[in-house]
């Protein structure tokens, strides 16, 4: 830190050693607490220095040096803006006291007086009382900012708890769920830090974390559009730290639940829901489609005995080499190997129930032993993700064309499925692996989640520039035709691209020789993207067929702005999308936001 010029770092976050004997691999974690409180007044100093006059300075630490670390850091020239508890979903069991659940997050101001706290990021507001408890119509729809309430039990609140107080209630990452970055013990969850970035700094802004450890700070800062420095003692936590930014990209979205109210339920004896509606079951139904990762959201209408589940779990913890569920179930080798185990322990059970009963045990929580828990982290490289998302949407609209009524994970757990899956993704993109397409619908779901809510806050943004108007209102607008509609149609190879090709970012559509859109896409690097749907036989005879002959293509490019957004990046191409719903290969509803249920 020593080396940072001064006055040059935007916002500090420092999750120090605790001093409390935890075993790390290159540091002391039990000096005498003198030498602590001095080592830690020294690196403190330093956070000061090279801070900006209006920056901040996050700090966690726990029980044993919360006090002494305040009073330090305000001496060195801070000043404590708010003393946040972290009560997280469980801690280290104590037999001769009260089980430890929280740490205490502080955060300091160098100028009390000038500092970045950006009020107004719909990202940090939560709802007011009137909508969660009362569901008053008549509450700010914007919700409001966190208070100084103070919560005990959140799970055990009538209404729920929204993370919205001085006691913030977000999951911790468990020693034993070393998916999270597959090798670091003290790991935060990424949703919490994502509130204190977005609340202490801007984008391109520079974050710093001088205790890196698994390289959550870095992921996280990066996902939000920051620029980031980050240092570790352990060269195998820096290597691995690499590792990990290597995999995702600007605008990815955060890891785990930032809902509270999914996290824990509720053990009060209190009021139960109503029953649902078919259409609020059918709005939740395709909301799931918008959702994060694989829900396992399954009729899991066959009950096995427990034998089976025996067999299950036993073939699971032999085969699944420190891999999550979701990598056994969507890796054909290691899938293969699973049916494989439980067929060699006298299981007769199909091959799509096993993989059901299999997400079932996970999504219930009976996969918790420590040797079930997964160790390694499934890399798929967020480049090659991006380049293969147009076939892993098309040949999810395909097969979901077949089976209509099916949800992603529906389609993702039947085996034969799956392979109808492969086999139209091999069409459009024969070069790439299975699991690569595979874990790219998973993404893909996940992106689309992100695209709307980055639509929304734009339409919001438009309607708060458009108050105080006089109460006039606005005549409605003409459906737009599409910035692709009165540029040319040509055939892929009468194309002439301008050099450098990886300059040519923009969006696309591929047309039927009648007109009609077959597909609408974008890129940052559109001559690869062509090559990658007409540069082989296999994908050309796909087009042509679609197309009724030679297909056409239309293309507008669109400069990348630096530092944007993924989903940013996106709203060119989902307006597009938008104005052409009638595309024969994009998942059109996945793009279109579901109705919340009342």
């Amino acid at each position: 830190m020593a080396e940072i010029p001064e006055g040059t770092v935007d916002l500090v976050f420092a999750d120090p050693p605790f001093n409390i004997g935890y075993q790390y691999d290159v540091y002391d974690d039990s000096l005498e607490s003198d030498d602590y409180l001095r080592w830690s007044e020294n690196w403190i100093r330093g956070v000061h220095r090279v801070l900006k006059p209006d920056g901040a300075f996050w700090l966690a630490i726990g029980d044993e040096y919360a006090a002494e670390l305040k009073v330090l850091s305000q001496r060195v020239g801070f000043s404590c803006r708010s003393w946040v508890i972290w009560y997280y979903t469980f801690g280290v069991h104590c037999k001769y006291k009260f089980t430890r659940s929280h740490a205490h997050l502080f955060h300091f101001v160098k100028d009390p007086d000038n500092f970045t706290f950006n009020a107004d990021d719909p990202n940090l507001r939560v709802p007011s009382a009137r909508q969660l408890v009362y569901n008053d119509k008549r509450a700010n729809s914007k919700g409001r900012m966190p208070d100084d309430t103070w919560i005990l039990r959140p799970q055990d609140l009538p209404s729920g708890f929204s993370a919205d107080e001085d006691v913030w209630y977000f999951p911790r990452v468990a020693g034993t769920f070393k998916e999270r970055a597959g090798f670091h013990g003290c790991q935060m969850p990424e949703h919490l830090l994502g509130r204190i970035i977005r609340s202490s700094s801007h984008q391109d802004e520079i974050v710093l974390d001088p205790f890196s450890g698994s390289g959550t700070t870095a992921a996280v800062a990066k996902k939000l559009g920051r620029k980031y420095v980050t240092f570790d003692m352990s060269e195998e936590y820096v290597e691995l730290g690499n590792e990990r930014l290597q995999q995702i990209a600007v605008g990815d979205p955060l890891v785990g639940s930032a809902d509270p109210l999914r996290s824990v339920p509720s053990t009060a004896e209190g009021k139960r829901k109503k029953k649902k509606t078919a259409e609020q079951k059918t709005a939740e139904k395709r909301k799931a489609t918008q959702s994060l990762g694989l829900q396992m959201s399954l009729g899991f209408g066959n009950s096995h005995d427990e034998a089976t589940e025996e067999v299950v779990i036993d073939a699971f913890r032999q085969t699944h080499a420190g891999f999550s569920v979701d990598r056994v179930l969507l890796d054909p080798v290691m899938n293969e190997r699973f049916v494989i185990a439980c067929r060699d322990a006298g299981c007769t059970v199909s091959e799509h129930e096993l993989r059901k009963h299999l997400a079932q045990l996970r999504f219930v929580g009976t996969l918790s032993a420590e040797d079930l828990q997964p160790s390694e982290p499934t890399i798929v490289p967020a480049a090659t993700i991006e380049r293969y998302r147009f076939a892993s949407e098309i040949a999810w609209r395909l097969t979901s064309d077949r089976y209509p009524i099916w949800t992603l994970d529906d389609l993702l757990i039947d085996p034969e499925i799956l392979r109808q899956f492969d086999t139209a993704a091999a069409q459009v993109a024969p070069n790439c692996d299975p699991l690569t397409l595979r874990w790219g619908t998973l993404k893909l779901r996940q992106l689309a989640a992100a695209v709307i809510a980055q639509a929304g806050k734009r339409q919001n943004g438009a309607k708060d520039s458009g108050a105080g108007q006089g109460g006039k209102k606005k005549k409605a607008k003409s459906k737009k035709k599409g910035m692709l509609a009165d540029t040319p149609a040509v055939a892929p190879k009468e194309i002439q691209w301008p050099e450098p090709e990886d300059s040519c970012s923009g969006i696309y559509t591929i047309e039927s020789n009648e007109g009609s859109v077959l597909y609408v896409g974008e890129s940052t690097n559109l001559p690869m993207r062509m090559r990658d749907h007409f540069g082989h036989s296999e994908s050309r005879d796909f087009w042509s067929t679609l197309a009724g002959g030679t297909p056409r293509v239309r293309f507008q490019q669109i400069a990348p702005i630096p530092s944007q957004s993924v989903q940013e990046r996106l709203q060119p191409w989902y307006g597009e999308l938008l104005q052409r719903e009638d595309s024969a290969c994009n998942c059109v509803d996945l793009w279109i936001p579901g109705e919340s249920p009342e």
